[in-house]
């Protein structure tokens, strides 16, 4: 629960989010949408506690998120950050964060890789699992595209399978058609766990239970898909100046 929430980025005077009071329930998959610095990402990072709130408090169950052990919240948690990095270890490595894996656990990465188009790609890759991702610390590393990257770190946060997952902006480095078959996949993937969704691709926000409108720092519109467009507010006219884009998705 978002309470009076303000903040500002330290060393700034100006606000980038005001006054955001919200509730997001257990299991429940929210979209975030609006222009470019509205203040989607921000929200984001403070529900994640990258930063604290400048004025306001942020509550998980009624308790300040601050009074929580930042390792513990941490561990509540399955990002896809818009920044993210891969790592010079094995693919496997990179997906479960650890350096061994049973075969249980390989099994699941690969299932994974496979439910979000990376199942060829994997098929082709030398050494499987176990071949070196970069060429930074092995000649015969592997390079991967911008979109398979960000597949790669959608794989790592469904197989971390907290209860919170956030996703920014998944799919920005991804083709359409890529995007378009994880837009279709979002239902199964953040099922049974609560889903926060910060898009600018309005399509992928159909999915959701309820969508926040961001506008200057501060939500403008909230409600279901049924309800915005009814409205025919903000969050409609994003929808219609995307709709050709999206139209076979929906």
């Amino acid at each position: 629960k978002f309470c009076n929430v303000w903040f500002r980025y330290p060393g700034s005077t100006a606000y980038v989010l005001k006054n955001i009071n919200l509730t997001i329930k257990d299991k429940e998959r929210l979209g975030i949408v609006g222009y470019n610095g509205a203040g989607k990402t921000s929200f984001a990072l403070l529900l994640m506690r990258m930063y604290d709130p400048t004025e306001g408090a942020i509550l998980l169950n009624g308790i300040d998120i601050r009074n929580i052990d930042y390792k513990e919240y941490q561990k509540i948690i399955s990002p896809v950050y818009q920044d993210f990095s891969l790592f010079a270890f094995s693919l496997a490595e990179n997906i479960a964060l650890s350096e061994k894996t049973d075969p249980d656990e390989r099994r699941r990465i690969t299932e994974l890789l496979t439910e979000n188009g990376l199942g060829e790609r994997l098929k082709k890759m030398y050494r499987g699992l176990d071949t070196p991702v970069t060429k930074t610390l092995f000649a015969s590393g592997v390079d991967f595209s911008g979109g398979e990257s960000q597949k790669i770190a959608v794989v790592r946060a469904l197989y971390k399978n907290a209860p919170l997952l956030v996703l920014d902006e998944p799919t920005s480095a991804m083709d359409p058609v890529a995007e378009r078959e994880i837009f279709r996949r979002f239902a199964e993937m953040s099922e049974g766990k609560t889903t926060i969704l910060v898009s600018h691709r309005i399509y992928s926000t159909r999915f959701c239970d309820r969508i926040a409108v961001f506008n200057k720092g501060e939500i403008v519109e909230y409600g279901s898909f049924e309800e915005l467009m009814e409205k025919k507010g903000q969050y409609y006219d994003f929808f219609e100046k995307q709709a050709e884009y999206f139209k076979d998705v929906v």
